[in-house]
């Protein structure tokens, strides 16, 4: 498994001020893609354990408020061990920030049952489709793309957006 960069101080890809690793390698190809760099699986840079202990360290301050976990994609059968790793040291070692995950695939039809939501807090779930495309939605590229509070979703055993997204940024 490879990741392609990490981002210390991220303000984009979620709320506050967070740490951002962008797995390498996706199978989606989505047109107009904001990553296309991230799209081959061979590309990148190693993911080990040190990388794991780098993204822990940058993570393990006062103003960092969670982490982000883009791609390529994160959830792609190749890189969703590494990033289960990444996210069970995560929880384990900060169990009061929140884990944010971007992925093409749908919750309920290909990540359902998934040991890793139970550390997962928010996933954007769905392929970026560039006719669905606004820059005034929050956290996600189009509108078919739902922002998912995972945790109560979990709970509820049915979707539930995440509250901060029913209002769009104007």
């Amino acid at each position: 498994m490879h990741y392609n960069k990490i981002r210390k101080m991220d303000i984009s890809n979620g709320p506050g001020v967070r740490v951002s690793i962008f797995m390498q390698g996706c199978c989606f190809n989505c047109k107009n893609c904001f990553n296309p760099e991230t799209h081959d699986f061979l590309g990148g840079y190693e993911f080990t354990d040190a990388v794991i202990d780098k993204v822990l360290s940058l993570c393990d301050k006062s103003y960092i408020v969670g982490l982000s976990i883009l791609g390529g994609e994160p959830m792609h059968p190749k890189n969703i061990d590494g990033t289960l790793k990444l996210a069970k040291a995560f929880k384990n070692r900060f169990p009061d920030k929140n884990i944010w995950l971007w992925t093409g695939y749908r919750l309920e039809a290909d990540l359902k049952n998934k040991e890793i939501l139970k550390y997962l807090d928010v996933v954007v779930d769905g392929t970026y489709k560039e006719e669905l495309s606004s820059p005034l939605l929050r956290y996600r590229g189009s509108s078919n793309q739902r922002v998912i509070d995972v945790q109560a979703t979990l709970l509820n055993k049915e979707i539930v957006i995440f509250k901060e997204d029913l209002e769009v940024c104007v």
